[in-house]
């Protein structure tokens, strides 16, 4: 992290239902800036992101936004801030630039120049033609679109998008990429959870890999998949006769040189190994297909899941 933090969360906690869904994570994100949380379902990702913008209260743990302390300074720290859920919360009652208005008017202190920055993220957002209709005439692309927009139109210093592009088009998807990386390049912070792969690739100068409540790895997408997948993924096909033979071999020490963790995806194993045990392997089965290929942040929730059961 370069820039000047815009958020500094330590040491949360929280306990939902009698279980303790976040167990001591720390986050920070800088202007311009993208982190993103990754996790399986029920990892504390969401949970996570409601103490940091101040819809959860943590059990334990300290939030600042721009400098200011969330539980201490709330109305200082929520100026700075903005969020965008994953369910469209618009305000049915007015059109989309009544949204922005009505959003916009409920900070304070209240920018003097709030219509013309509203008139200015219509266009931006490419939502000027729709300016006089209700939210739910929209398009799904298009309201994800509004509701960044909402989540900006105060000027914040940090965002908090959670699953911005879920169950959106792939074209749709790649818009609200364009509008996130733009608002990355003006000094924004932006710190959002994502199950697609792709979109965590594409858009993320770090990742937090959340598991169990904890933070698992942090760092860039390179480090974060060396840490938990490791250098090469090896593509073994499920039906070959001395595929289980290999298996075999690859789960017994002392062969291994770091633990592999197979998993099996439609027709082929994928198992992450790093040089040694793949050059140790290539010389004990020589007459074995397989392919090898870099890891991706596609392989990071097989190798977890391997890792709980391991």
């Amino acid at each position: 992290m370069t820039g000047q933090p815009v958020l500094e969360a330590v040491g949360l906690e929280k306990s939902l239902g009698g279980k303790r869904v976040v167990q001591g994570i720390d986050l920070a994100c800088a202007a311009g800036e993208v982190l993103s949380l990754l996790g399986p379902n029920g990892a504390g990702k969401t949970t996570t992101l409601r103490m940091c913008y101040g819809y959860l209260r943590a059990d334990a743990g300290t939030v600042r936004i721009a400098g200011h302390d969330l539980a201490r300074e709330p109305d200082l720290a929520r100026r700075r801030l903005g969020v965008c859920t994953q369910d469209d919360t618009f305000d049915a009652d007015f059109t989309v630039r009544g949204n922005l208005v009505q959003t916009g008017r409920y900070f304070r202190p209240r920018q003097p120049d709030l219509i013309a920055r509203i008139e200015s993220v219509l266009d931006r957002f490419g939502l000027r033609e729709f300016a006089d209709q209700k939210p739910d005439t929209l398009s799904g692309g298009y309201k994800r679109r509004l509701m960044i927009a909402r989540s900006v139109i105060h000027q914040p210093q940090v965002v908090f998008l959670d699953e911005p592009t879920t169950g959106l088009d792939p074209q749709a998807r790649v818009a609200v990429w364009e509008l996130i990386s733009s608002l990355r390049s003006e000094g924004l912070g932006i710190v959002l959870t994502t199950h697609y792969m792709d979109e965590a690739a594409k858009l993320s100068d770090r990742l937090q890999v959340v598991q169990a409540g904890r933070v698992r790895a942090s760092g860039t997408p390179a480090s974060v998949l060396g840490d938990i997948v490791g250098e090469h993924v090896m593509l073994l096909p499920a039906a070959t006769p001395m595929t289980e033979a290999a298996l075999t071999w690859l789960r017994s020490p002392p062969a291994p040189h770091r633990p592999t963790r197979p998993a099996q995806i439609l027709g082929d194993w994928h198992i992450p190994l790093d040089g040694k045990t793949l050059a140790a392997f290539v010389a004990a089965f020589p007459d074995l297909p397989y392919q090898v290929r870099p890891p991706t942040l596609d392989d990071l929730f097989p190798a977890m899941s391997g890792e709980a059961h391991s």
